[in-house]
C-alpha cells in the first residue's frame, strides 16, 4: 500500500508540474486569445445597467437588454443591446457582429431619426452612449490587429495574473481604437481579463477598466461574463459602471433577433 501511495504522490506531482509548465510556457499571444475564448459564450440573455458619473459625482443611470449568441461555429459572436429607459434613450439599439479574425460590423438604431447607422472602424474609439466605455470596448479586440509581450506577473484583488502589453501593429489601428498602449491583467487559472490600463495617443495614462465581479455563465464550459465593469478616466475624472443585474445561459435564442432590421423595431 506505502508502495501505491508513493507511486501516486509521484504522477500526481508530475502532472502537476506538467501543467504548470505548459501554462507558463505560453506567449503573450496565446494568453490573450484564451481570454478571448474565456467570454464566449454560446447565447445569453441579460438585463443591465451603465451609470455614467461625472467629474463632480453627477449620475445618469441606463437601463438596457443584452442578448448574445454565437454564429459560424464560434467564430463569431453577435450583440444585441436595446436601451429600455430611461425615456430619452429608450429604443436605441445597438448591434454588433464580433468577429475573430476581421474587423467587426456594428450598427447603431436612433428611433428618434427612424435610422440605422453603420459605425466604421474609424469611430471605434468614440463614446458609446455618452460614457466612458467606447465603441471598441463593446466587442472583443481583432487579436491579429496587436502585438503581444509577457511583463511579468501580478495579482489582482487576490487574482495571480498574467501582466500583458498590447500594442496596436499600426497608426491605422492606433487611431481608430484610441490607444497607443494597453496592460492587461489576465488570470493565470481561469484567463478571464481583471484589469486594463489604457495610454492614450501621447501615451499618457488614460483610462482603467476594473472588473469588479465574473459570473460563470456556462459552468460546462466555463465561460464567464464580467458582471461588473468600472471604467475610470483619469485625465477628465469622469466614470462609468457597467453592471449586469440579471443574466441566463441560453444558446436558443432566435437568429432573427440579430439583424439591423429587427433593432428597427
Amino acid at each position: 500500500m506505502k508502495t501505491i501511495k508513493i507511486i501516486l504522490l509521484v504522477v500526481t506531482t508530475y502532472v502537476t508540474s506538467m501543467s504548470v509548465y505548459s501554462q507558463s510556457s505560453l506567449t503573450a499571444k496565446q494568453i490573450q486569445q484564451k481570454s478571448i475564448e474565456a467570454t464566449r459564450i454560446e447565447g445569453t440573455e441579460a438585463i443591465s445597467k451603465m451609470t455614467i458619473i461625472n467629474k463632480n459625482g453627477q449620475q445618469r443611470v441606463r437601463e438596457m437588454a443584452v442578448l448574445t449568441k454565437l454564429f459560424d461555429n464560434g467564430n463569431t459572436e453577435k450583440k444585441l443591446i436595446r436601451f429600455t429607459s430611461p425615456a430619452d434613450v429608450k429604443g436605441i439599439g445597438f448591434l454588433t457582429y464580433d468577429y475573430n479574425v476581421k474587423n467587426d460590423d456594428k450598427w447603431i438604431y436612433m428611433p428618434a431619426l427612424r435610422k440605422t447607422r453603420r459605425i466604421i472602424s474609424s469611430e471605434n474609439a468614440k463614446s458609446f452612449m455618452g460614457s466612458e466605455f467606447s465603441y471598441a470596448d463593446m466587442t472583443l479586440p481583432n487579436i491579429n490587429e496587436y502585438t503581444y509581450s509577457l511583463l511579468g506577473e501580478e495579482t489582482i484583488n487576490s487574482t495571480a495574473c498574467y501582466k500583458i502589453k498590447i500594442i496596436p501593429i499600426n497608426d491605422d489601428v492606433m487611431d481608430a481604437n484610441g490607444f497607443s498602449t494597453k496592460v492587461s491583467y489576465i488570470g493565470k487559472s481561469d484567463f478571464v481579463l481583471r484589469k486594463a490600463v489604457y495610454y492614450d495617443l501621447f501615451d499618457e495614462k488614460e483610462k482603467v477598466m476594473e472588473f469588479e465581479s465574473i459570473v460563470e455563465v456556462d459552468k460546462t464550459n466555463h465561460k464567464y461574463r464580467f458582471k461588473k465593469v468600472v471604467m475610470t478616466n483619469l485625465q477628465n475624472g469622469r466614470k462609468s459602471i457597467s453592471e449586469i443585474l440579471q443574466i441566463k445561459f441560453n444558446p436558443s435564442i432566435t437568429d432573427e433577433y440579430f439583424t439591423t432590421r429587427y433593432i428597427e423595431r
